[in-house]
């Protein structure tokens, strides 16, 4: 109990810095949600397919260049019919993240092992600069 009092400051730097661990995924980014980086790396090295779970109106605003459009409400029937090798890579992207983290639940129920969303959708792919296009 001696230690505790006279290092209070010690066991509340551990704390906060614990928090601030925690709060990427508690914010969205989620266990298992890639970066831009290693979006990019997973795309040129292992041809990983790019999945927009947003509406086609989101979709047709802007996307990742090269992506295919499969709304979060669709995902279930028709991504066998877009992504036929379930063993490829899928990254899994929305607006801001949250719709896709569902997705990745979706798609790994459906077999696809490798299915990943990315952490902060478009709006991080964007903010790195990252090529975006139009429908």
């Amino acid at each position: 109990m001696k230690f505790i009092l006279d290092n209070w400051y010690l066991i509340l730097i551990a704390l906060i810095s614990g928090a601030m661990l925690l709060a990427p995924m508690i914010k969205g980014g989620g266990v298992g949600a890639l970066s831009t980086a290693q979006a990019i790396q997973l795309i040129n090295r292992e041809k990983a397919m790019v999945i927009d779970v947003c509406e086609p109106e989101e979709f047709a605003t802007g996307h990742v260049k090269g992506a295919r459009n499969v709304p979060l409400g669709q995902l279930e029937e028709k991504l066998p019919q877009v992504v036929k090798n379930k063993a490829l890579p899928v990254i899994l992207v929305c607006a801001k993240g949250a719709r896709a983290s569902r997705a990745v639940g979706i798609a790994k129920k459906l077999g696809y092992d490798n299915a990943q969303s990315l952490s902060g959708g478009l709006t991080a792919w964007r903010a790195a600069s990252l090529p975006v296009e139009k429908a």
